[in-house]
């Protein structure tokens, strides 16, 4: 570059995206169903550990994501590197199907690892909680067990998001049953407990008073916690924790980008960054939001999840819960 072009360069304060450019000799590609904040703050602290790596992200719900990546598989060439949702099925689904290519991180030595016989195909990142928000202008003692939420002082002031449209919901509600049986929602639905669309609804109601309590995401609560939202989340003994996997696909043009992607977020940085939005890190030692319990604690009281179960029997257990919570045959 002359010194002419540097110098205009510079006086129109260009100097740094020029450099940025010069240095991206990679490029590498991630769909993900992460909230902006946080595959935002992200990118913003992987552009600064590896300059050297172009990074772009697309960012949808999960399965607006699985659609577009079965279109681009039957056009010929999946677009991204890197996959990212909270959505396991999904991950048993591709690795079954040879999409997945196989990476195990040296910094899986660092996690704790809740996917039972763990190869490589997709690898925690994060963990996802869910326990009960509770409006905290109405409840003055929170409920300590899920069974608390059927009794008369949350009559007709619960709510669940609808497992039909919240990958999330289901998972939740695959698990609270394989605990506690269908009678447990038998009896939310005799407390004439409500179903929302979404996860953030249930806890946005909660949040305003139209709802006591209801089944809630940790980011989603942590979120309105700190926007100022009178509420607070509490997890019973048998907690609900999903993890959040990450893969890179076959045949991804950008093999090397793609791990250094995954090696980034198991990073003490990337975990740190995933333990101020508000959910759990996997990466020992992070420290989490006032009010989380540590990764160690949430796996030891986890309800035990079996994939391939839930996988199988989605359809039939979003039935039930309709015919049950919403009287549908």
């Amino acid at each position: 570059m002359n010194k002419k072009l540097s110098s205009i360069i510079m006086a129109l304060g260009l100097g740094m995206a020029v450099v940025n450019v010069a240095q991206a000799n990679e490029q590498l590609i991630v769909y993900t169903s992460m909230k902006e904040s946080l595959i935002g703050a992200l990118k913003a602290k992987f552009n600064e550990k590896h300059p050297e790596v172009a990074m772009d992200y697309q960012s949808a719900g999960a399965g607006k994501l699985m659609a577009k990546i079965a279109a681009e598989k039957e056009s010929g060439q999946i677009m991204a590197d890197v996959i990212w949702t909270s959505e396991v099925p999904d991950f048993f689904k591709m690795k079954a199907n040879g999409m997945l290519q196989t990476y195990i991180s040296p910094e899986v030595e660092h996690i704790v690892n809740p996917l039972p016989e763990f190869d490589g195909s997709f690898t925690p990142i994060r963990l996802g909680t869910l326990g009960i928000a509770y409006n905290t202008r109405f409840v003055k003692e929170p409920p300590a067990e899920w069974a608390d939420i059927t009794g008369s002082k949350y009559k007709g002031a619960f709510g669940i998001a609808n497992p039909a449209l919240s990958g999330t919901s289901y998972m939740s509600v695959a698990l609270l049953k394989s605990t506690f049986g269908w009678e447990f929602f038998e009896k939310i639905k005799a407390n004439k407990g409500k179903v929302g669309k979404g996860s953030g609804q249930v806890v946005d109601d909660t949040a305003s008073g139209d709802l006591l309590a209801s089944l809630a995401v940790d980011y989603i609560t942590n979120d309105k916690i700190k926007k100022g939202a009178q509420l607070k989340l509490v997890y019973p003994k048998e907690m609900l924790v999903i993890p959040s996997p990450a893969a890179i696909f076959k045949g991804t043009k950008n093999p090397a980008s793609a791990q250094k992607f995954i090696d980034f977020l198991l990073s003490e940085d990337a975990q740190k960054i995933i333990a101020h939005e508000g959910t759990l890190p996997v990466r020992k030692g992070i420290a989490t939001l006032e009010g989380m319990p540590t990764v160690e604690d949430a796996i030891s009281r986890a309800i035990p999840i079996d994939y391939q179960a839930i996988l199988a029997e989605k359809e039939e257990t979003v039935k039930k819960f309709a015919q049950i919570l919403q009287g549908r045959q």
